[in-house]
């Protein structure tokens, strides 16, 4: 993608009002961004072979990844679809380094009983710690896959995906 086609596309988000800062969540096993967009292709191999239909057409037809439509399970079926290795399976594990973030208007933290993110949790990176007035979440973000499973189950859609620091 050229610079005025980032232009365009920023431009385009701009107008229909959902400008970014950041650069959309991207399939597992993307490569650093400026490359991605020169490497992919826009054929849309890693979206449709996605088992978990997470993967979607985004902005300039490239794939990205939604947490709302359900979790990644890092099957790597979007990897072994990509001819020219804008996701590159080289690495050890995904390259993305997403964590989870739990905003103020989480219902627990709220005073309301809720563990739908606990409970969707398979790595068990979400807990609930007992407090006065109810339990409040907590995070283990060396647990935490990123991999989105907690977030369309939250009620109140307190609980986002953010690039964290990569390991090592």
């Amino acid at each position: 993608m050229t610079a005025t086609e980032t232009f365009s596309a920023s431009r385009r988000a701009f107008l229909r009002g959902r400008a970014r800062q950041e650069a959309p969540l991207r399939p597992p096993w993307a490569i650093a961004e400026p490359a991605f967009l020169e490497a992919c292709t826009t054929c849309g191999d890693c979206i449709a072979a996605c088992p978990e239909h997470v993967l979607l057409t985004g902005d300039g037809r490239f794939p990205e990844f939604d947490p709302m439509l359900g979790e990644c399970s890092f099957c790597n079926a979007c990897a072994d679809a990509c001819e020219v290795h804008a996701l590159d399976l080289a690495g050890i594990g995904p390259v993305w380094m997403l964590r989870a973030q739990i905003a103020d208007s989480c219902l627990a933290r709220n005073g309301v009983t809720c563990f739908s993110c606990r409970d969707a949790c398979g790595e068990r990176a979400i807990r609930f710690a007992p407090a006065i007035g109810g339990a409040l979440p907590e995070l283990d973000l060396e647990h935490c896959t990123g991999c989105g499973g907690c977030v369309a189950v939250c009620p109140v859609s307190a609980i986002s995906l953010a690039k964290g620091e990569r390991d090592g």
